[in-house]
């Protein structure tokens, strides 16, 4: 998975002092690439291989700040699977931590490079989208949605459907927002999909003064 953030050095190790039969060269290179192994654990989620939530704070922080240096808006997407104690209740334990691979692997799949997808916890995923409006992002929501749910898992001799709810909204510059409140901003949308029945995308109004704002069945 890619790490927008990473400081990637492709460069050869080499000798300070310039000795091409240096005897620790090999050691170097193996500490190297363990540190980077070390840092993708620190920053991965085992069962999904997404970024964690520890991950997930320190990315939209940087995105968000982002944000108030370029104009560029930051969309984030937060993601909760439909039912899913149901599936836990029914299929077990196991079944559920399958699921959550499934949906994980249908997400890096339809991401961008430059996107950030992590698991926030539990059966809940937040999906950071960097310069892209909410018109984009609900769009985006909304097509891996439908993914999930055309995308049915087989569990013995049955078949799986899983679906999902979405809330959607963008940090723009000019915003008095932290982080912590631009979450909650975005959670209250996907608490809205719930209540309204599931397996949606509820997003922040679109400003009919905006060329993001949609035409009428274009969202």
């Amino acid at each position: 998975m890619n790490d927008p953030h990473s400081l990637s050095d492709q460069s050869a190790v080499t000798c300070p002092a310039g000795d091409d039969n240096c005897p620790n060269l090999d050691e170097v290179r193996k500490l190297r690439d363990e540190v980077k192994q070390l840092a993708t654990l620190v920053r991965t989620d085992e069962l999904t291989g997404l970024f964690n939530f520890r991950y997930f704070q320190q990315a939209l922080s940087l995105e968000m700040e982002r944000t108030r240096r370029s104009g560029q808006p930051t969309c984030l997407i937060m993601c909760d699977l439909d039912h899913f104690k149901d599936i836990n209740d029914v299929h077990g334990h196991e079944v559920g931590n399958n699921v959550l691979a499934h949906v994980s692997a249908l997400i890096q799949k339809t991401i961008r490079r430059l996107d950030i997808p992590c698991r926030y916890g539990g059966e809940e995923f937040a999906l950071i989208l960097p310069d892209t409006t909410l018109r984009q992002g609900a769009r985006f929501a909304n097509r891996l949605r439908m993914i999930i749910e055309n995308s049915p898992m087989k569990i013995g001799d049955n078949i799986l459907t899983v679906e999902a709810s979405f809330g959607v909204d963008v940090y723009r510059p000019g915003e008095e927002l932290g982080e912590k409140e631009f979450v909650e901003r975005v959670d209250g949308y996907l608490y809205a999909a719930k209540q309204n029945g599931r397996n949606q995308v509820c997003h922040a109004p679109f400003n009919p003064n905006n060329p993001d704002n949609p035409a009428p069945g274009e969202e």
